[in-house]
């Protein structure tokens, strides 16, 4: 999979059919024998609770347990006083890959400060050529950066990034003479130093240097979802709890729930408003954007007050989470019965009664995922919208899926593949999570394992092209953060699997709704 990987291995920048890596059929058949479903520590915790519990109160948790050896060795390698951050400051594990060093190193040397405060981590530290905004802090860049942070016991720099953006979130936010939103979270940032005055100032980008100039969907999602991860792994409520934190989560959840035209209670999206942020065909109803907004939702439910605005907007939201659910289970998910019935479609069907009810044109059914689809188990498909399906796989749509327990059908038992290809390690540490709670840790292991072959000879590519993936991608990014950082999240994850518990949400059993007639099937 290339960074936002799809089954034929498009990439974030460049659109091509790469895989870095791949786990051919026997591989994977002899990995998928006997799951040992991983032994994760289940305290009751605010993330495991139904929609009728809504109060804050998890107790403060220690992930990682020092050790004094390693961490002067690390610190020896890593000079902390530059940064102000001792990183890491341990690790437990027996037989730590050589890379990991590197990887700490880069990942400080990536670390952005704003007058005198470590506030997040610069995209890229690619400089081979031009810049362009990658000298910027990304609001989505830097969600792996800080999980890393937190499960290494440093949680200072995720509560001043997630602070310093609900700063930016109340700046005016203009595009030409359209003003956006006021939800609506930055893209990036970037941390300007004037050296005659001694003084640094930050500058925002909500769109308006995009490409297309599309505003970013998805920032005020990861925003919700850090902010959880943070409350989770620190026992620290008081951020959440803050006024301006309650706002700047309401005022997000304001524009994604506010009434339209729309017939979905999906959310209708501009081409390159996430991760995919060139033309790639995923506008519409794109399953990244669902299953982030549905992650987001819940993480938003539980980290809401109980006064009386709280009240008002977890009502919405778990009316929002009913259909949400309902709708993505019933028309994004495909295994091969639900495949065989879009294959014999009848076409501009009218009426309560229609069964092709998005009238697909069953001549677009590609003819790879006839191939592609496995006998059992199955996958959300990229994007549903009348009269088109975009039925490939989307790494982070689906990894994101089975960590909000969206569906208790999907996991990487056999979610949608024979086999496992990586293009990059972008979205690494979601394979690795979405593995684990799928218990097939032996899967992400054997992928990590793969790309440390690649990762520091590559230095740290963003994705690679070719159908092997054998090329450094043509428009790849060096040096990437997100890169580094995801490759640690996931070696972290795999060395203490309690660390999921920061980004995956149990299954509530009340988002299954009963299937009910609408109430316009009598008129």
């Amino acid at each position: 999979m290339s960074p936002t990987s799809d089954v034929n291995g498009t990439a974030r920048h460049h659109e091509s059919n790469a895989s870095i890596f791949e786990i051919g059929d026997s591989d994977l058949s002899r990995l998928l024998e006997r799951p040992r479903p991983v032994n994760i520590e289940r305290k009751r915790s605010f993330d495991e609770r139904s929609f009728s519990e809504l109060s804050i109160s998890s107790p403060p948790r220690q992930f990682y347990r020092n050790n004094e050896n390693s961490s002067r060795v690390f610190d020896s390698i890593l000079s902390p006083a530059r940064s102000g951050i001792s990183t890491p400051r341990s690790f437990t594990c027996v037989e730590t890959h050589p890379i990991v060093a590197e990887a700490w190193v880069s990942l400080q040397r990536s670390i952005v400060h704003f007058r005198g405060q470590p506030v997040g981590t610069i995209a890229a530290l690619d400089h081979s050529t031009e810049e362009l905004n990658y000298d910027q802090v990304f609001v989505r860049d830097f969600v792996p950066s800080g999980l890393a942070f937190l499960m290494n016991g440093e949680p200072e720099i995720v509560k001043n990034f997630l602070l310093k953006t609900l700063r930016l979130q109340s700046w005016e936010k203009k595009v030409d003479n359209f003003t956006l939103g006021a939800g609506v979270m930055p893209a990036s940032f970037k941390v300007l130093h004037d050296p005659v005055r001694n003084f640094e100032t930050i500058i925002a980008d909500f769109g308006e240097c995009a490409i297309g100039r599309v505003a970013p969907v998805d920032s005020g999602f990861w925003w919700i979802i850090l902010l959880r991860a943070y409350t989770k792994s620190t026992g620290d409520t008081s951020v959440a709890e803050m006024p301006e934190c309650q706002r700047g989560i309401r005022l997000i959840l304001t524009l994604c729930l506010s009434e339209g035209f729309d017939t979905f209670p999906t959310l209708l999206c501009a081409d390159g408003c996430s991760m995919i942020d060139r033309r790639m065909g995923v506008y519409g109803y794109p399953i990244e954007i669902q299953a982030l907004f549905f992650m987001a939702l819940r993480c938003a439910l539980l980290l809401l007050k109980q006064d009386e605005e709280g009240k008002d907007c977890a009502d919405r939201i778990v009316k929002r989470l009913h259909a949400l659910s309902f709708h993505m289970r019933s028309y994004f998910w495909l295994d091969i019965k639900q495949l065989n019935d879009i294959y014999r479609y009848k076409t501009e069907e009218y009426s309560h009664t229609a069964v092709n009810k998005f009238n697909v044109m069953p001549d677009s059914l590609p003819d790879w995922v006839f191939d592609f689809m496995p006998t059992r188990g199955g996958y959300f498909i990229g994007n549903v919208s009348p009269a088109r399906m975009d039925f490939r796989w989307f790494c982070l749509g689906n990894c994101v899926a089975i960590l909000s327990s969206l569906d208790s059908r999907a996991s990487l038992s056999y979610n949608g593949s024979h086999r496992i290809t990586l293009g990059g390690v972008v979205l690494i540490w979601l394979l690795t999570a979405a593995c684990i709670k799928s218990g097939r840790p032996q899967l992400a292991r054997r992928a990590i394992e793969l790309a440390e072959t690649r990762l520091l000879k590559d230095h740290w590519a963003e994705y690679y092209d070719g159908k092997l993936g054998r090329y450094v991608g043509k428009q790849a990014r060096k040096n990437q953060t997100w890169s580094i950082a995801g490759y640690l999240v996931a070696k972290m994850m795999l060395e203490d699997p309690s660390h999921l518990g920061m980004i995956s949400l149990e299954e509530d059993k009340q988002m299954k709704p009963h299937m009910k007639r609408s109430a316009s099937w009598m008129c």
